[in-house]
């Protein structure tokens, strides 16, 4: 993605199923879960990088012993830092001989993540502070190991202010810093509340101290309280969390439009954001990872007892389509697959834009991720030209025209050229403050492979993932591409032209900068339709007078008098590098929504797209942020929800 968006975060929990001296005997370490949450991380690095943090509990600890643990780093490279920083700690304390390391119940009281619950977050945050406070997991501390709890998750809250003013409503005072601590507090309340009811409970039968806080333990209902807890969540979600006394759960919200993979086997119950990690570290085949399921709750009581119900009924699926476009990493073998087929869905409008003139087009892609989706472009490009060459075949044979020279020319010419022709070997840092400068430094971030294109012959076409503010693409791609001084540049978009701000984990939620929505106010004002733009603010201020589930995204009404060509038009228009000696062509060319889902097998979530939120809470989003732009404000619009 040309265009820098902070995404996603992601999750990872290795829960032991045996005791720790199975792991020394069976692997030599009492390690083995600690090394196996580092690989889960490390490999879905790339969902992560504003901070990190891991939790620890430690399952049927002696009174006095401390249970649970946490460490949390928002410092450059605090992945490595954390997990160096344990292993150090750990390795010193052994040569010391305070902990020895052939000894699992020495461990296990010795070292804070030597526990059999282990938790880790990578943190790309969209709110609240960008600091170690912020990262996950969250720790909500009590006496009672019932009342003890640590979430962590990869989610936005759409309605965090509505949830605030319910634990108010309680009497309860909230830290508005973000919806993790909402979050938190809620299932923190219905902790509380089902931990009373038990005390209650086994108090009137006579139970008292110990033995009644173990009766608590046994019978606390997780499923009951995630159940109350998500009642009124508008969002997407991956909720992992653990209570003091050794419970665990995870859940996915209705729509399933956060990812969330769970592998188990006798040894371990694991999750994460991506099934590859999961296949790759506990070397599973792809059919023993599955996905839980929209509305899906896994628990796993601390007698080791494994549960797979539900918290809340599954609608309508809305999986994040940029998973699959973007975020998840391209060796899962699905998302590889459809990556190819978002590239060859392209095909027509290429053809199109070089004007079948493939002799004289080159075919790159810029930036790397890009890559697969490039391997899908050329392979459609060339099952194009095989059956074009096949039915020219065809016809010359069928008039007896066919002969040696004729084929070779078929057969040779006018073949799509694909090429390396941009290298991104080093990560310049921008390090100069003024914009102008910035802006200079990052036109030089690529090398490029001359000697490819001739000049002003080629036509130059460039596959993106996905174009969002259009920024990078004006200051710094276009202006590489055209060192090479082609005839055209086209740009092609696997993703469409993205119109609609995302409220469920994905930092895109200031509308005004969406390049398609500013070549379309463009279009509108040169149309002299301007009032239109005060009429659907007009409405979307009617819209929040509704309750939330009445709403209607009256935004869509911007878009509804242009073509998708129209707006790609304006788009190739507002991206050319004035700046820049060039005098070629500039064309921008973008997937189309029904192309995208014929990629993706199932349904997937579109909203950024269509403007189809699959919550009452999107919809809501969308109308506060067109409100804040047309306001000239920037930045979230929660505020006004």
């Amino acid at each position: 993605m040309s265009d820098k968006i902070t995404h996603e975060c992601g999750i990872a929990v290795v829960r032991l199923r045996k005791p720790l001296a199975y792991y020394q005997d069976r692997y030599g370490t009492s390690l083995w879960g600690f090394n196996k949450l580092f690989l889960l991380m490390e490999k879905q690095r790339n969902r992560g990088q504003d901070g990190i943090g891991i939790g620890s509990c430690k399952l049927n600890m002696p009174i006095g012993d401390p249970y649970i643990f946490r460490k949390r780093s928002a410092d450059k490279d605090c992945l490595a830092k954390v997990f160096n920083g344990q292993v150090k700690s750990f390795n010193k304390r052994v040569r010391k001989r305070i902990i020895d390391s052939d000894d699992p119940e020495d461990v296990k009281k010795k070292f804070e993540f030597g526990g059999e619950i282990l938790m880790g977050h990578l943190r790309y945050g969209t709110s609240g502070e960008f600091d170690e406070g912020s990262c996950h997991p969250y720790l909500r501390r009590s006496n009672w190991p019932t009342r003890t709890l640590m979430v962590m998750g990869n989610f936005n809250m759409t309605n965090t202010g509505t949830l605030n003013r319910t634990l108010i409503e309680r009497g309860q005072h909230p830290v508005f810093g973000t919806d993790t601590q909402t979050v938190l507090e809620e299932i923190g309340f219905h902790l509380d509340e089902e931990h009373t009811d038990r005390y209650r409970e086994y108090r009137e039968r006579g139970e008292e101290g110990h033995e009644n806080a173990e009766h608590i333990a046994r019978a606390l209902d997780v499923e009951k309280i995630l159940r109350e807890a998500g009642k009124h969540w508008d969002g997407g979600y991956a909720i992992c969390g653990a209570v003091g006394n050794g419970d665990l759960f995870v859940v996915r919200d209705p729509h399933g439009i956060r990812p969330c993979y769970i592998y188990i086997d006798d040894e371990v119950v694991a999750v994460s954001s991506e099934r590859v990690p999961l296949m790759t570290v506990f070397e599973a085949d792809q059919k023993d990872v599955n996905a839980l399921p929209a509305g899906g709750l896994l628990t796993v009581k601390a007698n080791g007892d494994i549960k797979e119900s539900t918290f809340s009924e599954a609608l309508s699926p809305a999986p994040c389509s940029f998973e699959r476009i973007y975020f998840s990493r391209g060796n899962d073998a699905d998302v590889y697959q459809e990556r190819k087929a978002m590239g060859a869905a392209l095909t027509p409008q290429l053809i199109k834009a070089v004007d079948n003139d493939l002799d004289n087009a080159v075919f790159t892609f810029i930036p790397n991720t890009a890559e697969v989706g490039f391997f899908g472009m050329m392979e459609g490009l060339r099952n194009h030209r095989r059956t074009e060459v096949k039915q020219e075949i065809l016809e010359l044979s069928e008039k007896g025209e066919l002969t040696e020279d004729k084929l070779d020319s078929l057969v040779m010419n006018n073949w799509p050229q694909g090429e390396k022709l941009a290298h991104k070997d080093v990560k310049l840092r921008t390090f100069i403050s003024q914009e102008k400068g910035r802006a200079t430094l990052a036109s030089h971030v690529y090398d490029i492979t001359y000697g490819l294109v001739e000049d002003k012959e080629t036509t130059l076409v460039a596959m993106d993932d996905s174009i969002v503010r259009g920024t990078t693409l004006k200051q710094s791609i276009l202006k590489i591409l055209a060192r090479t001084n082609p005839k055209k540049i086209v740009i092609a978009s696997t993703a469409p032209q993205i119109r609609y701000p995302d409220c469920y984990g994905i930092d895109m939620s200031e509308m005004g900068k969406f390049i398609a929505f500013q070549a379309t106010v463009n279009l509108i004002r040169r149309d002299g339709k301007a009032s239109l733009l005060d009429d659907v603010r007009t409405a979307c201020e009617a819209e929040l007078k509704k309750p939330a589930d009445q709403r209607q995204n009256v935004v869509q009404a911007i878009y509804a008098d242009y073509t998708d060509e129209e707006i790609s038009t304006e788009i190739s228009r507002m991206v050319y590098p004035e700046e820049s000696d060039w005098d070629g062509e500039v064309e921008v060319i973008f997937q189309t929504v029904d192309n995208l889902q014929a990629s993706i097998p199932g349904p997937s979530g579109d909203w950024y797209f269509t403007g189809n939120y699959p919550t009452p809470g999107g919809t809501s989003t969308a109308i506060a942020a067109y409100i804040t732009w047309h306001s000239g404000g920037n930045g979230r619009a929660y505020s006004l929800l």
